[in-house]
């Protein structure tokens, strides 16, 4: 293989030779043995394995993502395209495909805001001021409130989990402290709260960890992978096809013209 070949597809992540998997520099069999998929993900993200602390933080991140059942469109999605005869793959790829910016997306906004949020106190700027103007600027805060829990049940564990790790010294806990500024300048004058919903605790948990806030997608798109995959398994199962969006003994209303005659002689 000539030298240009060899550099085509060059990588820092994987060494491949017979009889030899690489990753990161570290022998296949070696992770296979002592380290965790967790552990692999971080790996392949970020260069080197964690240590254990990390990897549970980023762990709990990710189990906390798998699935939020089939109100979920991505769920939906995939549970509808696995009743219509395609593989599980592409019923999976239906699920993960709706992943975007306003479903999926708001964990990297989130990301993207506390980095703000972070450099603006860095630079002299009180906590609450920054996430006061902040809330000001936005008619939408990304990663705070639902529209179906009054509080995530998510939130609690997972930020419990990081002000353990800033105890620790883990983590250094800016963009944990930055986040609860939002929450609390979200429910000043306010008669109920607006707190973190899952898109926020694990922008805190991703953002505390060091991940850009793109890889903060990335990595909501790897956990809810598995409610997609587990789904449209299920939905597979059922026997169903062609499963619509609504019951068959429901018609969407229609808001066009009335009925009328093609015109004749056209």
């Amino acid at each position: 293989m000539s030298a240009e070949a060899g550099q085509w597809w060059s990588t820092d992540l994987t060494r491949i030779v017979p009889g030899e998997i690489d990753l990161g520099g570290y022998p296949v069999e070696q992770l296979i043995e002592h380290a965790s998929f967790v552990d692999a993900v971080w790996l392949l993200l970020r260069g080197d394995l964690p240590d254990r602390r990390r990897s549970k933080l980023l762990e709990a991140a990710l189990t906390a993502s798998v699935d939020h059942g089939p109100q979920a469109p991505s769920i939906a999605a995939a549970r509808m395209a696995a009743t219509c005869g395609v593989g599980l793959n592409s019923a999976v790829a239906t699920g993960t495909n709706l992943l975007g910016d306003v479903h999926g997306g708001a964990g990297q906004q989130c990301m993207q805001l506390l980095d703000e949020l972070v450099q603006r106190v860095r630079d002299g700027a009180g906590v609450q001021d920054a996430a006061a103007d902040a809330v000001s600027r936005h008619r939408y805060v990304p990663g705070f409130g639902h529209r179906f829990h009054p509080r995530d049940p998510r939130r609690d564990p997972l930020l419990g989990l990081v002000e353990d790790a800033v105890a620790e010294g883990v983590v250094d806990g800016e963009h944990l402290r930055a986040a609860l500024a939002v929450e609390a300048a979200l429910a000043d004058g306010r008669t109920r709260p607006v707190p973190m919903n899952i898109d926020g605790a694990t922008a805190v948990v991703y953002a505390e960890l060091g991940f850009a806030p793109e890889l903060g997608r990335g990595l909501f798109v790897l956990a809810r992978s598995v409610g997609i995959l587990a789904h449209a398994w299920e939905e597979r199962g059922s026997g169903t096809r062609i499963k619509g969006p609504i019951p068959r003994t429901l018609l969407a209303g229609y808001t066009g013209p009335a009925t009328r005659e093609v015109p004749r002689g056209r």
